[in-house]
């Protein structure tokens, strides 16, 4: 009897189980907006987006009920869409249907879910949004934080003269809070740069910024923000203008104020700081190698910091989108926030506002690409398609399939999207170019070009003309067009036969800088050996050349550089360049006293720099995606891939924000192992991709498992991975 009893209750408690409904979704996000108050969504047909829990491992269908009213949704009533029961596990970016969406309109929505047990989750929290005027297709931007920050220290440097140290490098104003005892004019000095330990540098050099002003102040008025000049370089009509509501901004950390009767202290002196929308909660990183841990957090804080124009803009000395410097920033921004609108407005905007350089006109397939994989949402490559076509620099090609951008005619510049078809592109390779072209005074004569020969068929330009058809070939295979993908895939390989035919000086087995010339630099090769061009043969000998030229490329070289290590297997030779402290390195710019990344390793190799680049910031994405290896296998991360090339840590914690949820991943090295503990996110495939020539003793979650092909399937929640070193 007693055993019928223990049986009936073990039943009652397997079927209370069985029928426990699944924790909410979370993360609920419209046209990519997650926090709707104040923003007005500007598609007719928004996108849903939401984060499965990991209890809930998949998803099998949805519902999704938006409603004219909240009283009506609460009742389950989705008078302007019911979705019903949808069967698949999309989760991000899913349209609306339905009644039609009024402009000017506030609405509301929740989400329910049903697990792998086939259970209904619980409906998410309500979110509601509004609208505004619709006026054909559009991206919403996310919204301007205007964020009050005290000073972190405050000293009394002389008789009523103060100085104030903010920490951190910001785009922003101003602000006082004092009550003077008399009409005055307080002196305010602005800048990045300090000369001495509580001492603005009046001459900082370069773009780095110094602001003078005056500042009226009377008995009775207690709140002042200095009327600061606008700067006539950015602030011109191809610059990002903000809006009149925000006023002039400009980057500075440090304040000295002189001539102030009132005590200035840390309670009435803040820092107002400008920036997008940012939740700097959702990603992290450390190791045990110190130097690594601050070259993130400075490459981390600079996507933060650089937001403030709402596109990605070059820095502050012109504020003008280029489309190499908003790449990065984009990659960047990506593994720091669950952030997605800035990224595909700066990259809508290049579509009519191209920049001049060849290789960054290069760059827009792939940002396009990116918004792609990282969203799932396909809604913008859809509508650009046939601009995107003109931006492989398709029509320069020549019978072999290279390109030369002394091909273009007016007719191309106005498809590329210029306004002027008079204007010409140009090879740029890196910048700034040698001595000899600029005029300044290099601590390198070369420049930042490694001696680059900058001939006709440019071997770096036919490297990325490669790479745009290959991405192109996959956007066209997501778009159902079947005969553009393997028109595209034909080219690319043609190009790629043509490279590697013509522009490699086979006894060196190494890439020569173009056709017909007799030397070969650092970008001639590590841009082919990033785009998988280089044959088999020659990797070891490109890869051997690649680390005889150390960092002999800008800090936006630096991208490609440690893209093709990694791809390579060379983590070791990567790690110790992101780590390096010479002056050609992330370290020295923390070094200098940036607290955002710059727009060149030293002043002394791009004398008129600015302190506020983000194109500087490549550890931002190459940390979390090829150290760590954490990357979108499929579009919207419905598939992640960790492949983890740590070399010499021996401990390491990341966090990784994604569409669907976060990534987290820790490792810890021992004698005889590498230990690995990675939570996926519900509703995510995870391949984790194991790298070494040896395929070691495996576990996974305590279980001895055999690697296919060196990967291992992950499944949302803990996993633990234990390998073993060979001889052990």
């Amino acid at each position: 009897m007693k055993k019928l009893s223990l049986l009936i209750v073990i039943l009652t408690l397997l079927t209370g189980a069985r029928k426990q409904t699944p924790e909410a979704p979370s993360g609920l996000m419209v046209e990519f907006i997650r926090e709707t108050a104040g923003i007005r969504i500007l598609d007719p047909s928004p996108e849903f987006s939401w984060i499965v829990p990991v209890s809930a491992v998949n998803q099998t269908a949805f519902q999704i009920l938006v409603s004219s009213s909240i009283d009506l949704l609460k009742k389950d009533v989705g008078d302007k869409w019911d979705s019903g029961r949808t069967s698949g596990s999309q989760s991000t970016e899913v349209e609306m249907r339905g009644n039609p969406l009024s402009g000017e309109t506030t609405y509301h929505w929740k989400v329910r879910f049903w697990d792998n047990r086939n259970r209904p989750s619980q409906y998410s929290k309500i979110q509601s949004f509004t609208t505004g005027r619709f006026n054909g297709y559009a991206t919403t931007g996310n919204r301007f934080i205007q964020e009050m920050i005290k000073a972190e220290k405050v000293t009394m440097i002389g008789r009523n003269h103060y100085f104030a140290d903010f920490g951190k490098d910001a785009f922003g104003t101003l602000v006082l809070s004092i009550d003077p005892v008399s009409v005055d004019t307080l002196v305010i000095h602005l800048g990045e740069k300090t000369d001495g330990p509580a001492s603005i540098d009046r001459d900082p050099g370069g773009t780095i910024r110094y602001q003078k002003v005056r500042l009226p102040v009377t008995p009775g008025i207690t709140t002042y923000t200095p009327d600061l000049p606008p700067d006539k370089r950015n602030t011109g009509p191809a610059a990002i203008l903000l809006p009149d509501s925000i006023g002039v901004v400009i980057p500075f950390r440090y304040c000295e104020i002189e001539n102030s009767t009132v005590e200035i202290t840390r309670e009435n002196i803040f820092q107002k700081a400008l920036w997008h929308y940012f939740d700097e909660g959702l990603s992290s990183f450390v190791s045990s190698d110190t130097v690594l841990n601050q070259v993130w957090d400075i490459c981390k804080y600079s996507m933060k910091a650089t937001s403030f124009a709402g596109i990605y803009v070059d820095g502050d000395r012109e504020r003008i989108p280029y489309e190499a410097d908003a790449y990065i920033n984009q990659l960047g921004h990506y593994y720091t926030d669950r952030e997605y609108s800035l990224a595909r407005r700066t990259n809508e905007y290049f579509i009519k506002n191209p920049t001049w350089p060849t290789e960054w006109i290069l760059h827009t397939v792939l940002m396009f690409y990116y918004d792609l994989m990282h969203t799932g949402n396909i809604e913008s490559v859809a509508r650009y398609y046939e601009d995107l076509k003109h931006k492989t620099l398709l029509s320069l090609a020549r019978e072999d399939g290279l390109i030369s951008s002394k091909n273009v005619t007016d007719e191309i510049m106005t498809l590329l999207g210029f306004s002027n078809a008079k204007e010409r592109i140009r090879d740029i390779v890196d910048w700034p170019p040698a001595q000899k072209d600029t005029g300044w005074k290099l601590a390198t004569p070369e420049g930042e070009r490694d001696g680059y020969d900058m001939v006709e068929i440019n071997t770096m330009v036919n490297a990325f003309h490669y790479r745009n058809l290959m991405l192109m070939a996959e956007l066209a295979g997501y778009l159902g067009k079947n005969i553009d993908e393997l028109l595209y895939r034909s080219r690319a390989e043609k190009v790629r036969n043509s490279i590697n035919e013509k522009l490699i000086d086979r006894e060196k087995g190494i890439y020569i800088d173009g056709e017909f010339s007799d030397h070969s630099s650092l970008h001639a090769n590590m841009t082919p050996l990033a785009f998988g061009l280089v044959p088999d043969e020659y990797i070891d000998s490109v890869i051997s050349f690649i680390k005889s030229r150390g960092m002999a490329c800008s800090v936006y070289g630096a991208q490609y550089l440690l893209e093709g290590l990694y791809l390579s297997g060379e983590a070791a030779y990567a790690l110790d360049l992101m780590s390096a402290t010479h002056d050609r390195s992330w370290w020295n710019m923390i070094k200098a006293g940036s607290t955002i990344t710059m727009e060149a390793w030293d002043m002394k190799y791009k004398p008129n720099s600015d302190w506020n680049h983000a194109w500087g910031a490549a550890p931002a994405n190459i940390i979390p995606g090829y150290m760590w290896g954490i990357s979108p296998a499929a579009p919207g991360y419905s598939k992640a891939v960790v492949k983890p090339q740590l070399s010499t840590l021996s401990h390491s914690r990341i966090e990784v924000p994604t569409i669907r949820g976060t990534i987290k991943a820790e490792y810890q090295r021992t004698v005889s192992s590498h230990v690995y503990t990675v939570t996926i996110p519900g509703n995510m495939e995870c391949d984790f991709v194991i790298t070494g020539e040896h395929l070691p003793a495996v576990r996974l979650n305590n279980k001895k498992v055999t690697p296919a092909a060196e990967t291992l399937r992950l499944l949302p929640g803990l996993n633990r991975i234990i390998i073993t070193n060979p001889g052990f």
